[in-house]
């Protein structure tokens, strides 16, 4: 019988997953063990794949506890999804860089609130490790917790079970690009590499035909380019698309948050580079979901079953029947990308089997494009042996480079912010020396 765990059970992923793994023909019977330390949000989550489960008939059943230990053991496959102390702290990393200059959008990343969401974030992930390493050693673990990249570097460092770190960016991000081009999706061909949130559609084709002269045409329309500002912007120089949207990406390199007038050009409403955005809407957002989950239990209504883009089930699916599928998965380099760290964190294809996770290897990127994600990478390096090796002047350093931080910011004024935030999050980081 096969026993799933999903760790922040409370978290928006938690629906599409359920729905998606109860679709697999080949698992009719199966445990769903669900875990996050919010007593009423992991309420509403075991009473939600509870009525998922009854609407499919199927003869699942769910378990579920706000301590780890009491539920997982036996399990084949741990779905990490947590969020540490993000209410508490999303103003502090928004509106104190803010005062620097440093103007975010999401700043759950790069920046400095992808800095403090990984000092936050990695000790309790560590700890969730150990319990899996204990109580599940057979498990794979499929992280969806950003920030992605440091998030599964600290495990690879740390513990020798199989992981692999998922997003939904190259799924989404590969439909936008046959809506752009105005092929259909079933027939795009394409060739992406890099690291998450930062990889490159180096070969994007139609019947044998580049792809990207067309989208070039098509930027000579002001509305056009409006719908994907930054990407479009930057596909314009670099001479590739990347995975993740105008807004993010945006933080990730320092050509476009670094000046107002810039932000005003190339920065436009939501996901599409608004300064604030994600600060000043997620708690919002992390209410409404609770609402809505709530709405729905209390309604008579089925749910409607619609199948995600999200990666979990097909990795499920793929495992306990051996018909193999390709992903593209977050995992350790060990040359898949020739030219970028051995021991980083890559985002590539993946063949999955009944063997686990099978990465693919790319080759080289494009020189100035894996120099961008070189940068990327020793910031996630620097942050995450801050936290294993409890160095505060480590994460500092982390912070010096960050590409939008040094844009903007002096050493003297990075440090000062930094100090800041440490002393404002001191509460939710464990010590650093």
């Amino acid at each position: 019988m096969t026993k799933i765990a999903i760790i922040g059970a409370g978290s928006a992923f938690t629906q599409n997953i359920v729905m998606d793994i109860l679709s697999i023909a080949a698992l009719e019977v199966g445990t769903i063990a669900l875990v996050d330390l919010d007593e009423r949000r992991l309420n509403l989550a075991h009473r939600l794949v509870t009525k998922i489960i009854e609407q499919t008939g199927k003869a699942w059943n769910v378990i579920s506890s706000t301590n780890i230990r009491e539920v997982i053991k036996g399990s084949r496959f741990v779905i990490n999804q947590i969020e540490v102390a993000g209410l508490a702290t999303v103003q502090y990393e928004f509106e104190i860089p803010l005062k620097y200059g440093v103007k975010q959008c999401i700043g759950d990343t790069m920046g400095p609130g992808g800095l403090f969401k990984t000092l936050r974030t990695v000790p309790a992930w560590l700890q969730i490790i150990r319990n899996v390493e204990e109580l599940c050693p057979n498990a794979l673990i499929l992280n969806y917790t950003n920030p992605m990249s440091a998030v599964t570097l600290a495990a690879v460092k740390t513990t020798t079970m199989p992981i692999i770190g998922l997003c939904h960016s190259i799924q989404n991000t590969s439909r936008q690009l046959a809506k752009y081009a105005g092929v259909p999706y079933e027939e795009l061909q394409w060739r992406c590499g890099g690291i998450n949130h930062m990889s490159w559609f180096t070969e994007l084709t139609h019947n044998g035909h580049d792809l990207y002269p067309i989208i070039q045409q098509k930027m000579s329309d002001p509305t056009f380019v409006a719908k994907d500002p930054v990407r479009l912007d930057a596909m314009k120089y670099l001479g590739a698309f990347v995975s993740e949207s105008s807004g993010h990406f945006s933080e990730y390199i320092p050509y476009y948050r670094k000046r107002q007038d810039l932000i005003d050009t190339h920065c436009n409403a939501g996901y599409n580079g608004a300064t604030g955005f994600y600060a000043n809407n997620w708690p919002k957002w992390r209410q409404e979901l609770d609402e809505s989950i709530a709405e729905l239990l209390q309604d008579d209504k089925p749910i409607e079953f619609e199948s995600s883009n999200e990666y979990a089930a097909v990795i499920i699916e793929a495992v306990v029947t051996n018909e193999p599928k390709v992903i593209y998965g977050n995992v350790q380099n060990r040359g898949l990308i020739e030219n970028l760290p051995y021991d980083g964190i890559v985002e590539v294809a993946t063949l999955i089997d009944r063997n686990g996770f099978n990465p693919c290897r790319f080759g080289k990127l494009p020189e100035h494009l894996a120099n961008l994600c070189q940068t990327n990478m020793a910031f996630f390096e620097l942050a995450v042996s801050a936290v294993l090796e409890q160095s505060r002047e480590m994460a500092f350093h982390a912070l010096l480079t960050d590409p939008l931080t040094a844009a903007v910011c002096s050493l003297a004024e990075t440090k000062q912010m930094f100090d800041e935030l440490m002393e404002a999050e001191k509460d939710y980081i464990a010590v650093l020396n």
